[in-house]
């Protein structure tokens, strides 16, 4: 096994570059970045990205990067199994495709064929078209939806784009969704009351096993305190919460050990909520990656979508949300209708 490793390339050892990539600044600013990478010009990234009969999995294991022009819009209406925090105009944005991490439950593996990273360099058109909207509305937007976005910033630097765009408008909110422990890009800034940072935590044993290459749950509420004592808003994200072995002791301790070990009081929200999938994607996923514990669990369906039965689901949220509600009051609490 250690031998068949070896053969593997390093990740991004290989950058694909369309030719109409070649007219925009962010990707030489990339590709300055990897002088040892070999770069292949290429006309369309679908011709890399949605070939047929790629392995998901094997090339989380040794990523390429595909630099490419973001032909359609970049603004896309929030998912009704995503939790929308009382905000009316909710929408993501879809900057870059596929993540550095390679979580069991990922809904990425059910949507993409490849497992190579995408990332859009015509992002002076993204935040034009943002521009144009809040002309006209409010927005709450989700910056880090397909992607880790802080886990790529040495890379893209788009969340500080995103921050100094957000400091020009006052009816523009931001959520940047991350398990990443890269927070010194943050810490360079003064934090603004409209940008928040949204950590997902899980479990100690749950990350080690099915959370490949994310950072410890210790490394995170250091980073997370590290933002609380700067003055950022910070949201507490328990949520996928998955019915494993010894759900209630292995989630009560966790829960706990968590909200024992930050700044509480100072945290902006809390989220929690059970995994939840489209039946479409839910299919891909388990042929993607066909010995999920996580994935094999016999959901239910409703509406389109996989989750744990109504009364489990129902089980596991108040089962977290009455200790929650031992550490912050019920306003500062989203629970996932179920």
């Amino acid at each position: 096994m250690k031998l068949k490793k070896e053969l593997f390339n390093k990740r991004f050892s290989h950058i694909y570059v369309e030719k109409e990539a070649f007219n925009y600044k962010t990707t030489f600013k990339i590709l300055e970045k990897f002088k040892n990478s070999i770069k292949v010009e290429i006309n369309d990234y679908m011709e890399i990205f949605a070939k047929n009969n790629q392995n998901f999995q094997l090339q989380k294991d040794n990523q390429n990067l595909i630099l490419a022009v973001k032909k359609e819009g970049y603004l896309y209406k929030g998912a009704t199994v995503c939790e929308s925090f009382g905000n009316l105009n909710f929408y993501y944005i879809s900057s870059v495709l596929n993540c550095v991490y390679n979580c069991d439950y990922c809904y990425l593996q059910g949507v993409y064929s490849s497992g190579n990273i995408v990332i859009f360099v015509n992002d002076e058109q993204m935040f034009n078209e943002v521009r144009g909207e809040l002309t006209k509305r409010d927005m709450y937007i989700c910056i880090s939806y397909d992607t880790d976005l802080l886990a790529l910033e040495g890379i893209t630097e788009f969340v500080k784009k995103w921050y100094e765009f957000s400091l020009k408008y006052k009816n523009l909110k931001i959520e940047l969704r991350t398990k990443s422990v890269n927070i010194k890009p943050l810490e360079k800034f003064l934090p603004n009351p409209n940008f928040i940072v949204a950590w997902t935590l899980s479990p100690k044993e749950f990350i080690e096993q099915y959370e490949k290459g994310t950072p410890q749950l210790t490394e995170r509420i250091k980073g997370i305190n590290s933002l609380l004592q700067r003055g950022w808003n910070v949201r507490i994200c328990f949520d996928p919460i998955i019915n494993i072995p010894n759900f209630e002791k292995i989630y009560g301790n966790f829960v706990k050990f968590t909200l024992e070990n930050i700044e509480v009081e100072k945290v902006w929200d809390i989220s929690v909520g059970t995994f939840r999938i489209s039946k479409d994607y839910l299919k891909r996923m388990r042929r993607n990656n066909k010995n999920s514990k996580i994935l094999s669990y016999p959901f239910e369906c409703k509406n389109g979508v996989y989750s744990y039965s109504e009364k489990r689901g129902k089980e596991m949220l108040s089962f977290l949300e009455k200790i929650i509600l031992n550490y912050v009051n019920k306003d500062k609490l989203f629970v996932q209708d179920f």
